[in-house]
């Protein structure tokens, strides 16, 4: 019997294009929370609670991509 995915495993990825749409405070707020996954689903790796661990790299990824256009929206602001 295959283990049923829970809840809480599920990762949302937003384009790029959907990102740029964000207010410079809101985007911050949204990396933070995307930061606190990615310390999440590092726990759980290291505790082999991780059923997707593909996972991972997609949050690093979309951390970096979020902290880049934010860092854009920053410099662009001066």
């Amino acid at each position: 019997m295959a283990a049923k995915k829970k809840k809480g495993d599920a990762v949302v990825f937003l384009s790029a294009a959907d990102i740029r749409e964000f207010g410079i405070d809101e985007l911050r707020a949204k990396l933070v929370e995307q930061r606190q996954q990615l310390m999440t689903a590092r726990l759980k790796h290291a505790v082999a609670q991780l059923e997707n661990t593909s996972a991972l790299k997609g949050l690093r990824r979309h951390v970096a991509r979020m902290a880049t256009l934010l860092n854009e929206k920053e410099l662009s602001g001066l």
